[in-house]
């Protein structure tokens, strides 16, 4: 298949799945009465309750339909296939007992941390399998690789989970996760495509099926990710980063990813170190934003905005 014609077809393939699922799972949720539930301190949010979540079963969908077509031809995306939608169904289950068996906490944090360790042990297997060695490439030293032995592994484990409760995390203002995530699948597309990384179907499907779900998910939203969206992109980005030896990147390009995942750790910490005291006025850190009177619109254009600078420098560096 010519370069060009795989470069339409993925991208508009998962566009267009994305876009037909739109009209036919959003009134199915309805129905189950799969609505989210906002957080009291968020009184500009409270309108939002109700509204269906569990809508990252549209993107998902739309990007494995489109990427096997694609397997055969580029097998190093079955990592980050694997990874995705891995992460996807660990999302899925936590939504499903939350909001439609009722059970407030979902999955039990030992159950979902489990889950996150098998899903990342199959994704280091299928690197093997792939020959997608572990190396390390390093910023900004014209594609040198570092290789720290065994280390590698415990290191993917971090870098893997630490990215998937990341984008967990920014998922929380119409539009955000996804706005943020087109820039940063921008960088993994001309990374690879530089460096023959062989992911490029992948990453135009989720471009074009992320493109598709905002037509859904942007302000007001009709529908959210809930965490079968959120985790699954987590696990794409992550997936992405390794298939390119590029998981030091993701400190430029996933900056917001790791402010996002840093805040709610400083604030916890602090929080229980002081007795009750605050230093962001709400964890995730765009929730700070928000009480300080940024929009929702504003807070996921500027977080957009700093990402496809800091995608920019990505590419500098890569």
């Amino acid at each position: 298949m010519k370069m060009t014609t795989m470069l339409y077809a993925a991208f508009f393939g998962g566009f267009a799945v994305c876009v037909i699922l739109g009209p036919i799972l959003i009134p199915f949720l309805l129905k189950l009465k799969v609505g989210n539930t906002e957080r009291e301190e968020l009184a500009s949010h409270q309108k939002k309750t109700g509204t269906p979540t569990m809508g990252g079963l549209m993107f998902m969908a739309a990007v494995v339909v489109t990427s096997l077509f694609f397997v055969k031809d580029y097998p190093r995306i079955v990592p980050v296939l694997l990874l995705s939608a891995g992460f996807g169904i660990i999302g899925f289950l936590d939504d499903y007992l939350k909001v439609v068996k009722r059970k407030s906490d979902g999955l039990i944090a030992w159950q979902k941390m489990l889950l996150q360790i098998v899903v990342t042990a199959a994704f280091c297997w299928m690197l093997y399998v792939n020959q997608v060695d572990l190396s390390l490439r390093i910023p900004f030293t014209g594609g040198k690789l570092i290789s720290i032995g065994w280390l590698a592994i415990p290191v993917l484990f971090f870098a893997v989970i630490g990215t998937v409760n990341g984008v967990n995390f920014t998922d929380g203002v119409d539009g955000l996760a996804s706005t943020v995530t087109l820039p940063v699948c921008g960088f993994f597309l001309f990374a690879s495509m530089s460096a023959g990384g062989g992911i490029e179907p992948v990453v135009l499907a989720m471009l074009g099926a992320l493109f598709g779900f905002l037509v859904f998910n942007c302000h007001p939203a009709k529908v959210f990710m809930g965490d079968t969206g959120s985790l699954a992109l987590g696990g794409f980005v992550a997936g992405c980063a390794y298939a390119l030896q590029a998981p030091l990147y993701l400190l430029i390009v996933g900056f917001v990813y790791v402010a996002e995942v840093l805040s709610v750790i400083i604030q916890v910490t602090y929080f229980k170190k002081t007795g009750g005291k605050r230093i962001f006025k709400m964890a995730p850190i765009h929730h700070h934003f928000e009480l300080g009177g940024w929009s929702e619109t504003k807070v996921t254009s500027i977080f957009a905005i700093v990402t496809v600078l800091l995608c920019a420098l990505g590419l500098w560096a890569y």
